[in-house]
């Protein structure tokens, strides 16, 4: 492997860097098929490399997406590095456990026979990376495939641009081409062209559902499996047994995590009538706790990515509707916390996800309510519920069809290794992070192990006067 050069010669590796993708992808394949990338011992050893490498270039992450979406260098670490850094570690401690084949019973009539399931690479994979968290989910999915012995192709969003450009700096530094390599370039022409050209084993991406479906029907021109982390309208669900400072802080805090711009966010708040008032004046005063009276000039709050984005938000601010922020600077990116009432579901604010600093909170009587504006934006990515009482938690649960839920907070499900992430429906297809992303980016492989010093007579012609036996044996195996 490469040793690790400065930043400077690797910035100038990248600009001089034209290579032939398809090229790059079939040495990719060759590198694969000499089983190098199969070792457990070889997959530990990159896992390790890339964690020293991020370690080693935090600074220019932080100082990226600073320039990118203007986080704090708290959300960097929190949010991104961090969070990273964690499921790398995760990944080496727990690999060779997940990589263990597994024992399964054998039907007696088979005796004497074992089986065993074995997790196989799957070959080559394209990962596509997203703009809002683009350091985390560009290389998190990564770090599945490596575990799961796959070499890569990674393209991320040119949105975030200096991030796109230290993500390649780190994986140059450590990687060679024929293992990982990091395509940049417009998404809406680099993808269809890597996707005609070259048939991965496995396609992995987070985005829009818009972008999503197109990256389905490319793949499925060539029959290649996807894994699909999309979107969604989340609802947080707010009943009038909750504890409303505590649930008034974690709303305030979660939608506005990456000035809004989180998959996993909180999109709208549906709150019981008899509290609604309360929660929404307790929602005010942590959004001025957490940013001030004039949030423009706050360290904490993030930047929206574009101005095209900026312009889909601030056509949601109507007037009538807004009964706190609204403020909005373009030459910053820049939108107040704001909160907006007497929503109905043809409003367009309810017709997309939001992603933004804004959040509509509706009122309603009676759970029935909550669930019929729930279906109207069906299958949300997360869902949160605050509530004391259990039965009205598990009713939620049991009626809602949703791809991962907290009760009592939001956002926080998505950092535990051992919950499976992803969406259902138009939310997404798939799941990874710990296990189930090394179980992403492998597939099962059956294996029956046959023993030779017995066989039985039984399988063998003639069959006459065996029928009876034979339907004996499927009866009790």
């Amino acid at each position: 492997m490469n040793s690790i050069p400065t930043y400077h010669q690797v910035q100038s590796v990248v600009e001089a860097d034209h290579v032939d993708l398809a090229g790059i992808a079939a040495a990719q394949s060759q590198f694969f098929n000499t089983g190098e990338t199969r070792k457990l011992s070889f997959r530990i050893e990159q896992l390790k490399r890339l964690k020293a490498a991020i370690v080693a270039h935090e600074h220019e992450v932080a100082s990226a997406l600073h320039k990118d979406l203007r986080k704090s260098t708290y959300e960097v670490f929190g949010t991104e590095i961090g969070q990273l850094l964690k499921e790398i570690e995760f990944s080496i401690k727990n690999l060779r456990a997940w990589a263990k084949p597994e024992p399964v019973a054998t039907p007696m009539m088979f005796f004497p026979s074992t089986s065993k399931i074995y997790r196989d690479p799957l070959g080559t994979v394209l990962i596509i990376g997203p703009w809002n968290y683009p350091f985390l989910l560009t290389l998190g999915p990564l770090v599945s495939a490596i575990a799961g012995g796959n070499t890569a192709l990674i393209k991320p969003s040119e949105e975030a641009g200096h991030t796109a450009k230290v993500v390649e700096q780190i994986i140059l530094s450590i990687f060679p081409k024929e293992y990982v390599h990091v395509v940049q370039g417009i998404g809406g022409e680099v993808i269809p062209s890597l996707m005609e050209q070259i048939r991965f084993d496995h396609v992995f991406f987070t985005g829009s559902t818009g972008v999503g479906q197109k990256i389905m029907e490319m793949a499925a021109k060539k029959l290649v499996p996807v894994t699909l982390e999309l979107g969604g309208k989340s609802p947080c669900i707010v009943d009038q047994s909750a504890n409303l400072d505590y649930t008034a802080k974690k709303i305030a805090w979660s939608k506005l995590l990456n000035a809004g711009q989180t998959c996993v966010a909180p999109d709208y708040v549906l709150v019981h009538h008899a509290v609604k008032e309360q929660l929404i004046e307790k929602i005010k005063i942590n959004f001025r706790k957490m940013f001030g009276d004039d949030p423009l000039l706050s360290e904490d709050l993030g930047r929206i990515i574009n101005k095209k984005r900026f312009q889909k938000l601030v056509s949601y601010l109507d007037e009538n509707k807004v009964i706190f922020g609204g403020k909005h600077k373009e030459e910053e990116l820049y939108i107040e916390p704001t909160i907006l009432e007497n929503i109905s579901l043809q409003d367009p604010v309810m017709q997309e996800e939001i992603f933004g600093p804004i959040l509509p909170i509706i009122g309603f009587e009676d759970r029935e309510e909550v669930v019929g504006w729930v279906e109207k934006n069906p299958f949300p990515l997360s869902l949160y519920i605050y509530a004391e009482d259990r039965k009205m938690q598990e009713f939620y649960l049991s009626r809602l069809r949703f791809g991962g839920c907290c009760i009592n907070n939001s956002i926080i499900h998505l950092a535990n290794p051992h919950l499976p992430f992803g969406g259902v429906g138009p939310s997404g297809t798939g799941q990874y992070h710990g296990k189930f992303g090394f179980e992403t980016f492998t597939r099962p492989k059956s294996v029956m192990h046959s023993r030779s010093w017995f066989d039985v007579p039984l399988w063998y012609a003639p069959f006459k006067g065996k029928t009876a036996i034979l339907k004996k044996i499927f009866k009790y195996t």
